[in-house]
């Protein structure tokens, strides 16, 4: 019975690690005033007719700190490109040369990055509220051991560990916070 207790902590901590993964991801498309390719990941180019991440149509570099380029691979995928950047609501306007596409990221503005501030939290919440349910169903998962013969002390330490590990990534996810607000908030 033991070793249930410790597969049902790790399979937990397994899942909370996925959730911090995907806060992390999350927080890096949140721009605080340096370009970042990376800005550009989840944006999907109509490609004739079927949806593809923009990384898979063109080649997206960095030129310098405020500006990006994308160099589709086929001239004709342009115009769907720039359509999906201002279809994607980022507070920025592409730049198309012919050629490529250009970023240039405007400097951020108080309102706008407490709006981002705001974003980020948003995002930790999600991540915290994912984690307390993976937590909810490790302490169900423990609760049915213990009606199926496992030890009420027993049963008490799995959710004693099961909530520490809780505190853990629930800590993590405030210091991810912490990071990217400083981050944004910093002229």
């Amino acid at each position: 019975m033991a070793e249930d207790i410790a597969s049902i902590v790790a399979v937990a901590e397994d899942n909370m690690k996925k959730a911090i993964n995907h806060l992390e991801s999350e927080l890096v498309k949140i721009r605080a005033g340096k370009a970042n390719p990376q800005m550009l990941d989840g944006l999907v180019v109509d490609y004739y007719g079927s949806p593809m991440p923009i990384n898979q149509v063109a080649n997206i570099s960095v030129m310098d700190a405020r500006t990006i380029s994308i160099q589709p691979w086929e001239k004709n995928m342009l115009q769907p490109i720039e359509r999906a950047i201002i279809a994607a609501n980022m507070g920025i306007n592409p730049q198309n040369d012919g050629a490529l596409i250009r970023l240039f990221l405007p400097p951020l503005t108080e309102e706008r990055r407490r709006e981002l501030v705001k974003k980020c939290q948003g995002e930790g919440e999600h991540s915290k509220i994912a984690i307390r349910n993976i937590r909810r169903d490790a302490i169900e998962s423990i609760k049915k051991l213990e009606k199926n013969g496992l030890s009420e002390d027993a049963a008490k330490d799995g959710e004693a560990e099961v909530q520490q590990v809780t505190d853990s990534f629930t800590a993590i996810v405030e210091k991810h916070l912490q990071a990217k607000e400083k981050e944004i908030m910093s002229v």
